[in-house]
Formats: structure tokens, C-alpha cells, sequence
């Protein structure tokens, strides 16, 4: 299955470099700078809230819990039925922003759209306040890598956009995002997309009880490389369930940490790509993660199960 998953892999990443012959001397694109922010919106208080939104110091320490898990758990068949729900709701809000990307549209907008259908659904925006983060789901703009903050920004012809959305529903959190084209994007851009999708998909593909997580890692960094793209290492996958994160912690680039899927684990992965230095600098907003030298990124995400034999995506 190693052997077919990465030759399979390797022949992809051929094709995908005969598209990366680009100049990358002549940006089509703009460079996103953090814009202002509306109010915090509002969520109806008949609608369940994680641990987090509830307490203050619960909200400043929910990372803990990920260094207090000693292991990831395994989700029983009720667990498994309610995270496939709010997995569906994750999919759904996404979709329903989805249709509203368009240049002159506001980043903002998007999230009170993404808001208001969580709202709908009977589910909690699983950001909103998450370690004290302003809104509902995140933007991730051309050269923001990662945790974007909607604002008063508008899209831009040639824009490619990041929508990260999460909700919690009768106690689990489901979690998924894509990258957007807006417009006309350059043939830069397209291929930087379609790379990220890739990483993505042969990611899953090789995922299955017994097969090592760090798999993923190897899969991920050889078909960026390939693409004439780089995996900016900062970001992680993680364990999901009634946690916002906790373990495993999923590695996108190649490394040699050892543990192995196990039937009944529910983890994302969502590699960040990019076509320029994976390097970042995180914004004086405490969230926003831009690239130092300003190239774009590209990230798409799934919660996946573990099954018993193989892997099922909950957020497609």
C-alpha cells in the first residue's frame, strides 16, 4: 500500500511540475495587510457552548488540554455518529460561504454569512472566542499563511482565499476548509491551489489502522517539492472530538515521530502551502500568520475517521 500510495504520489507530482514553469518575478496579486474589525456578533443563548466560551480562564488555557492527553482516544459508535453530524454542519457552512466569494465582497461578510448559517443549523462558530479570537471563522488571504481574522477587507479580482470553518454541535467539533479562486487568478496561483488539494487528497488516501502517522508528513512533502512548492512546517493537524484540539498532532512535513492510526481515531489534516520561503511572522494581533516574503499559500483540510479497514472523510 506505501509503495502504491507514494509511486502513485510521485507520477501526480510530475504532472504538477510541468505546470510550474511560472515567473514569480511579476506578483498578479495583492499583499494583505490586517484591515479594521466589526463588533463581536452574537450567539442565541438556547445554542450549546464549548467549555472554552464559557470561561475566561478555560478560553486562555484551551491549548492545555493538548499537552495534558497523553494519547488520542477512540471514538465510540455514538461519539462517531455525533462528530459525523457536526462534520456535516462544518461542510455545509462552508459550502453556503463558498457561494458568496466574489470580488467586492468583504471578508467580514463572509463570516457574518458563515455566522448566521451556524446559527441556523442550532451550532456554535467553534473560533468565536476560542483563546479570545474575534470571529467566526477564519480568512486566510493570498500571502496569510494561516488564522486569518475577517475584516473590513474586500476581495479582489485574483485574490485566493483560505475559509477555515469549525462548529460545535451537541458536543463535538467538526472541522474543515478550503482555498478559494476569486475571479481571475493567475496560472501561479491555480497551481499553487491545486498543489495544496493534492497534498491533501494523497494524505488521506494513504491513512488506515496500523499505517504510521508520519506517513502523512512524507506524502505531503513530496508532492509539494514536486509541485515546486514547500510545506510551511508551523502548522499542525490535531485530534478532534469534544476537544477543539487534541492529540494526535498531525506533522505536514517530514518527520520521524513515532505512533501508529488506530480504528476510531478522528484527526484533520490540512497542510499549508506555499511557492515561496516557508517562513512567517505572526501579526501584532496575536493570530494572523503572513509569509516574510509575501508568497501566497494555499491550505485545504478534512476531519477524517480511522476505520477498520481504511479511512472516512466526515467533512466531504
Amino acid at each position: 500500500m506505501k509503495s502504491f500510495v507514494l509511486l502513485s504520489s510521485a507520477l501526480n507530482c510530475h504532472k504538477l511540475h510541468s505546470l510550474s514553469c511560472i515567473m514569480r518575478s511579476h506578483r498578479a496579486y495583492s499583499i494583505v495587510r490586517p484591515g479594521a474589525l466589526q463588533p463581536l456578533r452574537t450567539v442565541p443563548k438556547e445554542i450549546v457552548r464549548p467549555p472554552y466560551v464559557e470561561s475566561t480562564f478555560l478560553s486562555k488555557i484551551a491549548d492545555n488540554i493538548f499537552h495534558r492527553m497523553t494519547k488520542p482516544d477512540i471514538k465510540s459508535k455514538d461519539d462517531i455518529a455525533r462528530m459525523k453530524r457536526s462534520c456535516q454542519i462544518a461542510r455545509e457552512v462552508l459550502n453556503v460561504v463558498a457561494r458568496s466569494i466574489q470580488p467586492g465582497i468583504t471578508t467580514d461578510e463572509l463570516d457574518r454569512i458563515a455566522h448566521e448559517e451556524c446559527i441556523a443549523n442550532g451550532a456554535y462558530p467553534s473560533p468565536l472566542l476560542y483563546k479570545g479570537f474575534p470571529k467566526s471563522i477564519c480568512t486566510s488571504v493570498n500571502n496569510v499563511a494561516c488564522h486569518g481574522i475577517p475584516d473590513n477587507r474586500c476581495l479582489q479580482d485574483g485574490d485566493i482565499i483560505n475559509v477555515d470553518v469549525t462548529v460545535f454541535y451537541k458536543g463535538f467539533h467538526g472541522d474543515t476548509s478550503e482555498t478559494f479562486l476569486v475571479g481571475n487568478v493567475d496560472e501561479a496561483g491555480r497551481h499553487l491551489v491545486a498543489v495544496a488539494r493534492h497534498c491533501r487528497d494523497e494524505a488521506i488516501r494513504a491513512c488506515g489502522p496500523g499505517r504510521p502517522f508520519n506517513i502523512i508528513g512524507e506524502i505531503v512533502s513530496l508532492i509539494a517539492e514536486g509541485g515546486d512548492c514547500v510545506v510551511i512546517p508551523n502548522f499542525c493537524g490535531h485530534g478532534i472530538g469534544t476537544y477543539f484540539h487534541g492529540p494526535p498532532e498531525i506533522i505536514h512535513d517530514r518527520n520521524d515521530i513515532k505512533g501508529n492510526m488506530l480504528e476510531g481515531m478522528t484527526f484533520t489534516i490540512e497542510p499549508v502551502i506555499c511557492d515561496g520561503s516557508p517562513e512567517i511572522d505572526i501579526l501584532d494581533d496575536g493570530w494572523t500568520a503572513v509569509t516574510t516574503d509575501d508568497s501566497r499559500t494555499a491550505q485545504f483540510e478534512h476531519t477524517i475517521l480511522i476505520t477498520n479497514d481504511g479511512v472516512e472523510v466526515l467533512t466531504q
